[in-house]
């Protein structure tokens, strides 16, 4: 196996990460001629972990509540129904003015009207993640954690976010926990620290196993030349892709697993779903297939998710990426952010195309 990973570790898995709630209209309408929401706990990070969850292994959560809140309420709920621990400080909300949980607004599109998502983050609590709220020598040192997965997203927040990435990586290398970095690039993140981040992200991904991105987060989180263009569909241009990874591969050469996602986007409900990964010099390629999606949001979160669960169930790289593939499919047939597979059977099912009813 090309990961050894931590023996008797607490955790199989740990996520830092901003809480925060979903609204999205029903019935597939547009956000601005609704008057019905649907309102659901979200977040990258606990998409990921979910899969993990799910299916039986033990996740930890890392995040900030506001005090007395009724949405932090309802995200702790949410959480343990998902079979998650986690730890985080209360905040003070600070009046009217002060901190929440942000708001992420959603239309999730139907047909030929594409998705639109706007995120309402002002005096996001999350922004305040520190490590000074944790204790990161129990966490890893006495509790242990097999993998860290950390997030673009979070190491992007604020400069109190980027710190505490940064030293949960750094507390992860002092203990042998696997690290896993998926670069998730945000403009409006970087505006006016883009320096400042280039740096922070260089060292994460140097210190990390596994990295993952598309082609934007690899170049302008990395600064690492894109693929080259190529023909009009995502398949023909796989050769690229693979020359981009490579490229990664010799500028962060303790990684020992890079992971890319290719999507197709045919109309909102069908797209063709595909998948690079290299794991020690080998490569595995899940040729471009169509999938319906009933709601595309958390589905590159769903393929991650799947990749490190198979990693952490200590099967052969091939594995990784077809189980990776499969729960990012899945995760585009739920109306919450995250999947939630019954057992590794259904997602097996996918993989092999078998929607046959199940009795």
């Amino acid at each position: 196996m090309a990961l050894e990973l931590k023996k008797d570790a607490a955790y199989a898995l740990l996520v830092p990460t901003s809480m925060g709630v979903r609204l999205t209209p029903v019935n597939g309408q547009p956000f601005h001629c609704s008057d019905t929401f649907q309102m659901q706990v979200t977040s990258a990070e606990t998409n990921v972990a979910s899969i993990a969850s799910f299916l039986g292994l033990p996740v930890k959560v890392l995040t900030a509540f506001v005090k007395d809140s009724p949405v932090a309420r309802m995200i702790k709920d949410n959480l343990a129904g998902r079979h998650m621990d986690y730890e985080g400080p209360e905040i003070e909300q600070g009046g009217p003015w002060g901190y929440r949980h942000q708001f992420n607004l959603a239309d999730s599109g139907y047909g030929s009207r594409g998705p639109r998502v706007q995120n309402d983050r002002a005096g996001e609590v999350g922004r305040l993640l520190n490590v000074k709220y944790f204790d990161l020598e129990r966490i890893f040192g006495q509790e242990g954690v097999q993998i860290v997965h950390l997030s673009g997203l979070i190491a992007a927040m604020s400069q109190d976010t980027s710190q505490f990435c940064l030293e949960l990586a750094r507390t992860a290398k002092k203990y042998g926990t696997k690290i896993s970095f998926d670069l998730n690039y945000r403009a409006s993140f970087w505006k006016g620290r883009e320096e400042e981040l280039s740096a922070i992200f260089a060292e994460i991904a140097s210190l990390s196993d596994i990295l993952i991105g598309n082609e934007e987060d690899f170049q302008l989180c990395l600064k690492i030349k894109g693929p080259e263009a190529g023909g009009k569909g995502i398949a023909e241009k796989i050769d690229n892709f693979k020359e981009m990874v490579e490229r990664v591969k010799a500028a962060y050469p303790n990684a020992v697993a890079f992971a890319t996602t290719l999507r197709q986007v045919i109309n909102t409900n069908a797209h063709l779903w595909g998948a690079i990964t290299n794991v020690d010099g080998v490569w595995q390629v899940v040729e471009p297939r169509e999938i319906h999606v009933l709601d595309r949001i958390g589905g590159g979160d769903g393929f991650v998710g799947g990749f490190l669960y198979s990693i952490l169930r200590g099967w052969e790289p091939e594995k990784w990426t077809q189980f990776g593939w499969a729960t990012g499919a899945l995760a585009t047939t739920h109306l919450t952010d995250y999947a939630q597979p019954a057992d590794e059977e259904q997602v097996w099912s996918i993989w092999n195309g078998n929607a046959r009813v199940k009795r």
